[in-house]
C-alpha cells in the first residue's frame, strides 16, 4: 500500500464522509462494509431514532457540495413542541428565527447520498466485507464476507468508523488497552410511529416544523416528522424500577393503558401502536469513554466508534461529521505523518467530544423534566433578553452547540457560567418582569468576557 493509502472500516454516515473528504484531499481511500449494500439491499437500521442535522454537520457535508441536497430531503424543526398532560402543547424556539433551526432526516436516505458522493470522489467501497481480525503490527485486516470465505488485505493506516460496536476498537483493545467503558444510562426507548394523515394536501398529524415532547418528569417521549408526513416517535423509560419502566409494561396491553393515562394525544394519532410496540425491540442507551483513541499512526477510531453518546443533544452525528472534517484538515496538513495526524486529532477532539457526552445528558434531564419547570421557563426567557440586549457576552448554551463553530468543550463551561449568573441575577425575584434588566446587563459584562464569536 503506497503511504496515502488510507482503510476505513465502517462505511455508515461518518466513514462515507471521512472517505469522501480525504479523497478529494488526494489520499486513495479503500472502504469495508459488513452490510450489504443499502443502496441495493434496502437500509438496515439498528439505532433508528431519527437523526437531527444542525451547523456543524451542515458544514462538513458543504465541503462534499450534499448540503442542498440533504436538505432537500429533509423537515426543518423550529423548535421544541412541548404537550403537557392536559392536552395544551406550545412551541420553545431553539432559536431566534428560521435561520437557527434544525432537521430531521432520514438515516437510509442521508446514508445512500453520501455512499454516492464517497464514490463520485473516488473511494473505493468494498461491502459485505466484516472486519473479522486486524493485525496492527503487521499492518493487515482480515475480513469475512457472508458466505464463510475471508481474505486479508494490506492496511498499514486505518481509520475505524465502525460505530458504537466498533470491530477494529475490539481489535485495537487487544493489542493495546484503550481504557474503554461504557455507562449506561438505565434508560431505554422503544420506537412508534404516527402514520401520515389520509388527505395528501395536509398528511402531518400535527405540526410539521417542530421536534415534539411529552415531558413527564423522569420520562417523555418525542416525536420528529419525516418527509412524507409521518412521525417516529420514541419513548424513553427507565429500563426497572417501579411503574411506569420497560419492566412494568412489557407487555402490549399495559403498553396501551400507560399511553391512555400519560400521552393519551398522542395514542389517538397512532392506529397501529400494540403492532408497532409489538415489532419493535427495546433499544439500549449509553455512554461510550475512552482514554485513547489511537495506536500509533497505524489505527484511529472516530464517531460513535470512539465516543457514542446518548441522542438527547441531537449531536451523535453533527459530532461525528466534525470529527471527520478536522481529520481530513489534519492529514491535508501532514500527509505523510498519521502518527502526528492522530496523536493531534485525539488532542483536538477528546475534550470536546467529553463536553458533548455530557451535556447530552444533562439535555435528557431538560427535555423530560426542565421544559415545564418554572423555574426553568424564567431562566431561558431572562436568557432570551440577555441575548437581545448584549449579544456579544451572552448566547444560550443550547444555541452555541447547535448553531455555532464553538468548541463544545468551551460551549459548556460558558454555559456553566452562565447558568450561575442567571442564578444569581433571578434570586428573589418570582418573575423576569421584576429584573433590572440594565443592570443584568452591566453585571454580565463586567462578570463574563466577550464571546469569542
Amino acid at each position: 500500500m503506497p503511504r496515502n493509502d488510507i482503510a476505513v472500516v465502517g462505511a455508515g454516515l461518518v466513514g462515507a464522509l471521512v472517505a469522501t473528504l480525504l479523497t478529494q484531499r488526494g489520499f486513495r481511500v479503500t472502504v469495508y462494509e459488513r452490510r450489504s449494500d443499502p443502496r441495493l439491499a434496502g437500509f438496515e437500521g439498528g439505532r433508528s431514532i431519527n437523526l437531527a442535522l444542525a451547523e456543524r454537520g451542515l458544514h462538513a457535508l458543504r465541503a462534499t457540495g450534499l448540503a442542498e441536497k440533504v436538505l432537500d430531503q429533509a423537515v426543518m424543526m423550529r423548535g421544541r413542541m412541548v404537550h403537557d398532560p392536559a392536552g395544551h402543547s406550545g412551541l420553545q424556539r431553539y432559536g431566534v428565527d428560521d435561520s437557527e433551526v434544525i432537521w430531521s432526516v432520514s438515516r437510509g436516505g442521508l446514508n445512500t447520498l453520501m455512499l454516492d458522493a464517497a464514490e463520485a470522489a473516488g473511494a473505493t467501497i468494498h461491502f459485505d466485507q466484516g472486519l473479522v481480525a486486524a493485525d496492527l503490527d503487521a499492518g493487515t485486516l482480515t475480513l469475512g464476507a457472508p458466505d464463510g470465505t475471508r481474505r486479508t488485505v494490506d492496511a498499514p493506516v486505518v481509520i475505524g468508523a465502525d460505530g458504537a460496536g466498533s470491530a477494529l476498537r475490539a481489535a485495537m483493545h487487544a493489542h493495546s488497552p484503550l481504557g474503554e467503558r461504557v455507562e449506561e444510562l438505565g434508560h431505554g426507548y422503544k420506537e412508534l410511529e404516527i402514520p401520515p394523515g389520509r388527505d395528501p394536501s395536509a398528511p402531518f398529524a400535527i405540526e410539521r416544523n417542530a421536534l415534539h415532547i411529552w415531558p413527564r418528569g423522569h420520562y417523555m417521549s418525542i416525536a420528529l416528522p419525516n418527509r412524507e408526513g409521518s412521525f417516529t416517535v420514541t419513548l424513553f423509560l427507565p429500563n426497572d424500577g417501579p411503574h411506569p419502566s420497560f419492566r412494568t409494561i412489557a407487555g402490549v396491553g399495559a403498553a396501551e393503558a400507560f399511553f391512555r393515562a400519560d400521552f393519551p394525544d398522542a395514542l389517538a394519532l397512532m392506529p397501529d401502536f400494540a403492532a408497532d410496540w409489538a415489532a419493535h425491540p427495546v433499544g439500549t442507551l449509553g455512554t461510550l469513554y475512552l482514554d485513547r483513541w489511537h495506536i500509533g499512526g497505524r489505527a484511529l477510531l472516530i464517531g460513535d466508534a470512539a465516543h457514542a453518546i446518548v441522542p438527547f443533544h441531537g449531536q451523535g452525528m453533527n459530532c461525528g461529521f466534525e470529527d471527520a472534517a478536522e481529520l481530513a484538515e489534519l492529514f491535508a496538513a501532514t500527509p505523510d505523518d498519521p502518527a502526528a495526524v492522530f496523536a493531534a486529532f485525539e488532542a483536538r477532539r477528546k475534550p470536546n467530544a467529553d463536553a458533548i457526552a455530557t451535556m447530552a445528558l444533562e439535555n435528557y434531564v431538560e427535555m423530560r423534566d426542565s421544559v415545564a419547570d418554572p423555574h426553568y421557563l424564567r431562566k431561558r426567557e431572562l436568557g432570551a433578553l440577555l441575548a437581545e440586549r448584549s449579544p456579544t457576552h451572552y448566547l444560550p448554551r443550547y444555541r452555541m452547540v447547535t448553531f455555532t463553530h464553538l468548541p463544545y468543550a468551551y460551549a459548556l463551561e460558558r454555559g456553566r457560567a452562565q447558568d450561575t449568573l442567571l442564578e444569581q441575577l433571578l434570586k428573589g425575584h418570582d418573575s423576569v418582569g421584576s429584573v433590572d434588566l440594565d443592570a443584568a446587563v452591566r453585571t454580565l459584562e463586567a462578570t463574563l468576557p466577550p464571546l469569542p464569536l
